[in-house]
């Protein structure tokens, strides 16, 4: 693994997969600095989920390295950027820094599912729940669309959309291997997708 010092950007439910995208609207003060300083340098911004709430909660171990792609900076300080998910990284410390937003050391991870392949059982069975899933919630989906994704893109699309919890979602990123990945994907909507009892809609609680 290759080590980075990577300056971070924690928020809860906000999961990057690699390959993936993330549109992001930045307005806190920090985080307006954290932009304009990865600008300046890289374009580099980890995204990593914190474990509480308040000014520097304890983090997750794992997040992952974007790249910001798309970026419109306004009068007033805001950015609208569009983060390109590149490696997960695993924290080994968080850094004594000067600047208002916080930095990490990580270890970067060799991402190579990329060509990993689904077997013709668990495409399916992901596809099937995902229908179900997406029928209970209401989704609009265009399948045709959906059919013609490879299995590395359909299966972290999955992952980093669905309106799972933020234990979920971490459970998700932290995931080695497509394979398991697909398996706790259907689990998932398995588990979450159900109704509560008092109405159509589905409860994710």
């Amino acid at each position: 693994m290759t080590v980075r010092r990577i300056s971070i950007f924690p928020l809860t439910g906000a999961i990057l997969f690699p390959g993936m995208q993330l549109p992001l609207h930045i307005f806190e003060p920090r985080y307006r600095d954290l932009v304009g300083d990865s600008l300046a340098r890289d374009r580099m911004v980890g995204m990593v989920q914190p474990k509480g709430q308040g000014n520097s909660p304890a983090l997750f171990q794992v997040g992952c390295l974007g790249r910001i792609g798309d970026v419109e900076a306004m009068e007033d300080g805001r950015y609208n950027i569009i983060l390109e998910g590149l490696q997960r990284f695993s924290i080994r410390k968080e850094l004594d820094v000067t600047t208002s937003f916080r930095q990490v050391e990580a270890d970067l991870w060799e991402e190579d599912e990329a060509s990993d392949a689904l077997s013709i059982a668990e495409r399916a069975s992901l596809e099937i729940e995902s229908r179900r899933f997406a029928d209970i919630q209401g989704y609009a989906v265009d399948w045709a669309a959906v059919g013609q994704l490879d299995d590395y893109s359909l299966v972290n699309a999955i992952a980093q959309i669905a309106p799972f919890d933020f234990a979920a979602k971490q459970a998700l990123l932290e995931a080695r291997g497509l394979s398991m990945r697909a398996d706790l994907i259907v689990q998932l909507m398995q588990f979450f997708g159900r109704h509560d009892g008092s109405d159509d809609r589905v409860t994710l609680q």
